[in-house]
């Protein structure tokens, strides 16, 4: 009987505490620095929703959806008060089920179809239940970098001694919006560069120049002593600081 009680206790105190939880809906955007939205053409972002004071994870998932509007996002003056995100921008919304005020940690981290490129950015805010986050650009997060994918060499190439060796590098804003010289987002303004090394020791660089095709780059490296080399391309734009990387491996002579 003195069970029976508690139970009966318990399963009160459950449907009370359940019955002051309030749907609070939460919607987070993910932008890539200078640039547009990280949504479903780029691999999303991951996106986790924690309580800030525990850890708790209370949620996560990733963005989907187009990268927004180019008009609106880089050539429209707005005030601090305009969203820059529009109904088709990608996002990621969830409802969370809030009992009190709770100060929210949202992290993002992509864009997740190029891991080599991928960074982290995260962001607090006290919510109020029942108080949803979704108007304007709703809770917003920045993600730095832009995207270098080495194409050649390919990862741990065996190369003949006394080639010249062929580099070729795809280049995207963090978003997946192309540059080129002259573009939206100007190649010719940006430093596109690499770095070549023979185990700790640098023994190069070498300059990359536009090859013709939307965000190709490509450029020729020269080394004649046989060994295991890393080759280092990056991207930076003085403008801003924005920085991206890729690194491959190969293999020169026996």
């Amino acid at each position: 009987m003195k069970l029976r009680c508690v139970i009966h206790a318990l399963c009160l105190l459950l449907v009370c505490t359940a019955a002051q939880a309030e749907p609070t809906e939460i919607t987070v955007h993910v932008k890539a620095k200078g640039s547009k939205f990280i949504g479903s053409s780029m691999g999303g972002a991951r996106v986790l929703i924690m309580d800030a004071m525990t850890g708790r994870i209370l949620d996560e998932g990733r963005t989907s959806g187009g990268t927004g509007d180019t008009e609106r996002i880089m050539k429209t003056p707005l005030r601090s008060t305009q969203p820059l995100s529009d109904g088709k921008a990608a996002q990621y919304t969830v409802t969370i089920d809030l009992q009190r005020p709770t100060l929210l940690k949202v992290e993002a981290f992509g864009p997740l179809s190029q891991l080599q490129s991928a960074h982290t950015a995260s962001a607090t805010q006290w919510v109020i239940p029942g108080k949803h986050i979704t108007g304007g650009d709703a809770f917003l997060l920045v993600l730095p970098g832009m995207v270098v994918d080495i194409l050649e060499p390919a990862a741990s190439s065996s190369l003949e001694l006394g080639s010249s060796i062929d580099i070729e590098a795809n280049i995207v804003m963090g978003c997946g919006c192309p540059i080129a010289p002259g573009g939206l987002w100007d190649a010719s303004a940006m430093e596109i560069k690499g770095i070549v090394s023979r185990g700790n020791e640098r023994v190069g660089g070498f300059d990359l120049t536009y090859a013709g095709r939307m965000s190709r780059f490509q450029g020729k490296l020269e080394v004649s002593e046989p060994g295991v080399y890393e080759a280092l391309v990056y991207v930076y734009d003085p403008k801003n600081g924005n920085t991206g990387l890729d690194r491959t491996t190969f293999t020169l002579g026996k």
